[in-house]
C-alpha cells in the first residue's frame, strides 16, 4: 500500500505531543486531515522522554540490547528521516558517519562477545553494512582527535543521528504554521474524553502519550536513563562513539557547536529524581577516558527521564476500540524506530492493514 493512500477520514485528535505525537500530527494535516494535539504540558516538551536524548540512528550497535524486529525499524528508518526533515519549518542536524565502537585492553573479552552478537545480527539482517574491524591507525583516521589511544574498534558503517531538540522545536513551528493543527497545551486528555465519530467529536483518537497512558495500558512501566550535556571546545568528533564495558556500556553523541551529549545508564525504575553521584562521576570519567578533551568540557545540563516500555522491551501499535489507536513502548529506541512506527500508524489509519507491520513483526502486536 501507497504511504500516500487517502486518509478514510478528515478530522482526529493526538494526545501527547512527544517525538510520536508531533510526527504523527504533522504526518496527518500533511495527508489532508484536521488535527487537534493535546498535550498535558507545554510546547517545549518539557515531560517527554524525546527531550532526554542522544537521539543516536544506529541500528547494528543497538542489537547488543534489541531483536531483529526493531533492527529491521531502525534501517528502515534511517533511509526515512531526511524525507520527514526536508519540508520541517527549521534545520535539523542529521549525519550518518556511522558509529564508532571502542574499548580499553582489559575489556577484550565484552568486546569479543560484542562482536559475535553484531555479526550474528549480520546474518539475521543481511541487509545492514557489515561492520569494520579497525586498528589503532584506522581509529585514527576515522577520529583523528583521538590519536591511538585505542588499539581495535569497530566502524559499524552508516549509521546516524540527529539533534532531538531541534527536531522537537522543528515539528513545533512546522505545526503552528498549518492551518489544519490546533495545539492545545496544558491540556491533558485520555482517550475516555473521546466519542471518535460521534457529532462534534474527531473522527479518530490517536494515543501517543508514553507514560501518560499507563492508567489506560497497565503493562507500561518507566525504565530510567540518564544523559549528561557538555559543551567541550578542545573535542571534535565526527560521529557517535561507544565505549564497550561490562557494567556501563557509554555513548557520545556529538551534535553542532562542540556539544555532546554523554550517556549510559539504564535504570529499571520509574524514579525521576535527580541524577546520582555515582552515575555522574562514571559517565563524566568514561567520556575523559575516551578523550582528554573533556576534562575542561562545561557541563552544560545532567537529565534524567524515563522511556516508555512494555513488558518484551518492543514497540506496539493497538487498537483499543473501533476509532481508537494507542502507539507506545518505543523504550530506548524512540528516535531509531519512529519513522517506521509512524508508517505503520499511517498505513493502519487509511486502510486497517499494513504491509510493513508484518515486514517488522507487528503484525501480532494489533489487536
Amino acid at each position: 500500500m501507497s504511504l500516500q493512500a487517502e486518509l478514510p477520514f478528515r478530522c482526529a485528535a493526538v494526545l501527547g505531543a512527544g517525538l510520536m505525537g508531533r510526527l504523527l500530527a504533522l504526518t496527518l494535516a500533511q495527508a489532508g486531515s484536521e488535527v487537534d494535539l493535546f498535550e498535558a504540558g507545554g510546547p517545549e516538551a518539557e515531560g517527554a522522554a524525546a527531550r532526554v536524548a542522544a537521539a543516536m540512528l544506529a541500528p547494528l550497535a543497538e542489537s547488543a540490547v534489541a531483536p531483529p524486529a526493531v533492527v529491521r525499524m531502525g534501517h528502515y528508518a534511517l533511509d526515512r528521516w531526511p524525507a520527514l526533515i526536508a519540508p520541517l519549518a527549521a534545520p535539523v542536524f542529521f549525519q550518518r558517519e556511522g558509529t564508532l565502537v571502542l574499548w580499553h585492553r582489559q575489556d577484550a573479552a565484552e568486546a569479543a562477545r560484542l562482536q559475535r552478537v553484531l555479526a550474528h545480527t549480520g546474518e539475521l539482517v543481511p541487509e545492514l553494512p557489515a561492520m569494520r574491524m579497525l586498528d589503532a591507525a584506522g581509529i585514527e583516521a576515522a577520529e583523528p582527535s583521538l590519536g591511538r589511544r585505542f588499539a581495535q574498534g569497530l566502524l559499524l558503517p552508516d549509521e546516524g543521528q540527529l539533534d532531538n531538540r531541534a527536531l522537537l522545536t522543528a515539528l513545533l513551528a512546522t505545526l503552528q504554521a498549518l492551518p489544519k493543527v490546533r495545539l492545545h497545551w496544558h491540556s491533558p486528555r485520555t482517550v475516555d474524553d473521546f466519542a471518535p465519530g460521534e457529532p462534534g467529536q474527531p473522527e479518530r483518537v490517536i494515543d501517543c502519550r508514553g507514560l501518560g497512558a499507563k492508567p489506560q495500558w497497565n503493562a507500561l512501566r518507566g525504565v530510567r536513563g540518564e544523559v549528561i550535556r557538555v559543551h567541550a571546545p578542545e573535542v571534535t568528533l565526527r560521529r557517535p562513539t561507544r565505549l564497550v564495558h561490562p557494567r556501563y556500556p557509554l555513548y557520545i553523541a556529538p551534535k553542532p557547536d562542540h556539544l555532546f551529549v554523554i550517556g549510559a545508564t539504564e535504570i529499571e525504575s520509574d524514579d525521576m529524581s535527580p541524577a546520582s553521584v555515582r552515575s555522574t562521576l562514571e559517565l563524566l570519567s568514561a567520556a575523559y577516558a575516551v578523550h582528554s578533551g573533556f576534562a575542561e568540557a562545561r557541563i552544560v545540563e545532567i537529565a534524567t527521564q524515563c522511556r516508555p516500555t512494555l513488558p518484551d522491551n518492543l514497540p506496539a501499535v493497538r487498537q483499543l476500540r473501533p476509532k481508537v489507536m494507542q502507539i507506545n513502548g518505543l523504550y530506548r529506541h524512540g528516535f531509531m524506530i519512529a519513522p517506521a512506527i509512524l508508517d505503520v500508524a499511517m498505513e493502519l489509519l487509511a486502510t486497517d492493514r499494513s504491509a510493513l507491520a508484518g515486514r517488522f513483526g507487528l503484525a501480532t502486536r494489533l489487536e
